[in-house]
């Protein structure tokens, strides 16, 4: 499973933009020894999201599902708010941002990103 988004998923994700806010979820599964890497990245990420007026909302580790399907096997969650769909693409567009997504990339095995609307604002 990738765990970056590629150019046309970026693409599509502007394309499909209700406009406003977005707050997306990061589902998060470690490569064997990753986590070192991927807390060394969401450390690293801050004054990127400050830059485009983004901010950290939660990062933890999840524990035991309640409700879950089968092999539910994340490790932790990250959940992200930005101001616009835009202020993410310019983001992961930066050259300086570009040099740390190494370490988010070889932390993870799996990951979901799903941006969400908040309620209201469409």
């Amino acid at each position: 499973m990738p765990v970056d988004p590629t150019g046309a998923d970026l693409k599509r994700y502007l394309s499909e933009d209700p406009g406003g806010p977005v707050v997306m979820l990061n589902l998060l599964q470690y490569s064997e020894g990753g986590e070192a890497s991927y807390r060394e990245y969401a450390e690293r990420i801050v004054p990127f999201l400050e830059k485009v007026g983004g901010e950290v909302l939660h990062v933890g580790d999840l524990a035991t599902p309640l409700v879950a399907p089968d092999g539910w096997t994340w490790d932790a969650l990250l959940v992200v708010r930005y101001p616009s769909r835009r202020a993410f693409s310019e983001m992961v567009a930066d050259p300086e941002y570009q040099q740390i997504t190494g370490l988010r990339t070889a932390g993870l095995d799996e990951a979901v990103l799903q941006p969400s609307i908040p309620w209201g604002a469409h």
